[in-house]
């Protein structure tokens, strides 16, 4: 009796393993997964490379925005702020803060992607052009579950505006 227990465990250890190294190589994923039962491209998306992508858009159209962007005439931003403080933040409580810029330049400005330094740390910034002259908005939403003490935390906005790249922060003493 005991020795069939331990082949039927094993049988299915080996058989999980099986599943999951095919689910690997195949990419099924957590993307495929979501949209199979989700029906359709909302939330949080991951691209072989380990870059997340939230919203609708799907990581092969982020890489295509983001050569759309690159070939974009430059212009130029201006943030109205770059670094905000939530000050004291309870532990698991989730904050916003919206961070306003303006396209300072001649052409349209378009974000292509944002990066964040901790998965704790949400940026939602907007899909569309930014005429010259307009104000836009990133809102930023920081989880602080698990957190504690002093927090810092960067986003990254890529852009087609000079510079390509400018990093905008959010921080709290979470307690």
């Amino acid at each position: 009796m005991d020795t069939n227990y331990k082949y039927v465990l094993l049988t299915i250890l080996t058989l999980s393993i099986f599943t999951l190294t095919i689910v690997e190589l195949t990419g099924v994923s957590k993307n495929a997964m979501f949209r199979k039962f989700h029906s359709g491209g909302e939330g949080v998306f991951y691209s072989r490379d380990g870059e997340v992508y939230r919203g609708e858009i799907y990581p092969e159209q982020t890489r295509s925005r983001s050569q759309i962007v690159a070939e974009m005439p430059k212009t130029t931003m201006q943030f109205y702020e770059t670094k905000f403080n939530f000050g004291s933040v309870s532990v698991g409580r989730i904050v916003t803060h919206v961070f306003r810029f303006k396209n300072t330049g001649q052409n349209p400005l378009m974000i292509a992607k944002t990066d964040v330094t901790c998965g704790c740390t949400t940026p939602n910034f907007p899909l569309e052009s930014i005429a010259p002259g307009s104000d836009g908005e990133i809102t930023i939403l920081y989880n602080s579950e698990g957190h504690a003490g002093h927090e810092e935390k960067n986003i990254v906005v890529h852009s087609n505006a000079l510079p390509e790249a400018v990093s905008i922060t959010v921080e709290a003493e979470v307690r």
